[in-house]
């Protein structure tokens, strides 16, 4: 089967949507598929290049589109860049099916005409160009059984849905670098208790909430960040002096920083659907590689994955109980370990290259 991947964005993107678009095409390619890759041409302001940048073994071609460069004149510059990149990728589409994750794409190349199209979907959209797609695409792979749920609460027929959470590549976690290295090149402390966050700081991925935990834990206790935009570490660290700002890390630096934590934390907001019934976190995966104790929001999209074997689970949006669930992790040292090691058991089911077969596993029995 060959698949065309479509993707209006910057490539490669230090965003996390970069790394699951990278590991998708690998893991499909290495399932057996003839992938090709369309993106955009808007500068990224990285020098490597992809295959050393991701991490990845095996390479595909990849097409870039010219785009305006717009996007930040806000709807109508997103738009207007859509509509090119659209334009542009068409010619494209028509060598394979065509799989994608931005429902206005996809619904820009349905109504010029494309046919064999495929949506991955992550947040539970339902504008006017996701009901277009969810009811004319041939296939529909939501990364949740809560998206799943949502879809066929709005009549799309769960025959033409496959499940498939996000994954990881095991090999990129096997051999991490010493903590006590790490942490020095990081610059934090050689023997604190140490827990640690990696990613967006969205809100709805519960970052307020960690701040105020902070306060609330003992003074040797170090939080350190890892992630959001490099022009806001000053403030932040202004606004949280208690929190180290480490900014924002390469996807190759991953493994390293995770085994340089004591805790890994996943503080997810309950007052957001996306955050309850529909995400499915890269870094829950990249955590349960680590061996790393994982503390995390006791939401139904986490629970899809991990349970009280796996990970310590506090309520959402609840800064104490998030503290506590921090010292419950790092005082009963025997109880995490066995956690954490139960997370790592679960992961040959989570591979990328798990998931792309059981993806083309589903199209392959769809009519085309």
């Amino acid at each position: 089967m060959k698949i065309i991947y479509i993707a209006n964005i910057r490539f490669p993107t230090e965003r996390a949507h970069g790394i699951q678009i990278a590991k998708t095409c690998e893991a499909l390619a290495l399932a057996g598929a003839e992938v090709e890759l369309v993106v955009t041409d808007r500068a990224t302001g990285i020098a490597e290049n992809v295959q050393t940048y991701y991490h990845l073994r095996r390479v595909f071609p990849i097409h870039r589109v010219r785009v305006p460069d717009i996007v930040q004149w806000g709807r109508i510059g997103f738009l207007i860049e859509s509509i090119f990149f659209a334009l542009g990728a068409r010619r494209h589409a028509g060598k394979g099916v065509v799989y994608c994750r931005d429902e206005w794409v996809l619904a820009l190349l349905m109504i010029l005409g494309v046919r064999a199209t495929v949506w991955e979907s992550h947040t539970g959209a339902w504008n006017s160009a996701a009901r277009f797609v969810a009811r004319r695409a041939r296939a529909l792979i939501p990364i949740t059984r809560g998206l799943s749920d949502f879809y066929a609460e709005r009549g799309i027929p769960r025959a033409k849905m496959w499940v498939a959470p996000d994954g990881v590549s095991l090999e990129d976690f096997l051999c991490p670098a010493p903590k006590e290295e790490v942490r020095k090149r990081l610059g934090l402390p050689a023997h604190a208790k140490l827990a640690m966050y990696i990613g967006g700081l969205d809100s709805w991925k519960g970052s307020d909430t960690l701040y105020a935990a902070v306060d609330m834990l003992p003074k040797d206790v170090i939080v350190a960040v890892i992630g959001g935009k490099k022009e806001d570490v000053s403030m932040l660290s202004a606004s949280h002096p208690r929190v180290r700002f480490l900014g924002p890390r390469p996807y190759t630096e991953l493994a390293d920083n995770q085994a340089a934590a004591d805790v890994l934390i996943l503080p997810n907001t309950g007052a957001s659907e996306i955050s309850v019934r529909f995400t499915s976190p890269l870094k829950l995966f990249t955590y349960m590689a680590s061996g790393v104790p994982i503390v995390t929001s006791d939401l139904p999209s986490i629970r899809e994955v991990v349970d009280e074997k796996s990970a310590f689970f506090v309520p959402a949006d609840d800064s104490r109980a998030l503290a506590e669930g921090i010292m419950q992790a790092l005082k009963n040292t025997e109880d995490a370990t066995r956690r954490a090691g139960a997370a790592r058991a679960l992961l040959p089911d989570y591979t990328w290259t798990k998931r792309a077969e059981r993806i083309l596993a589903f199209l392959k029995v769809q009519t085309w």
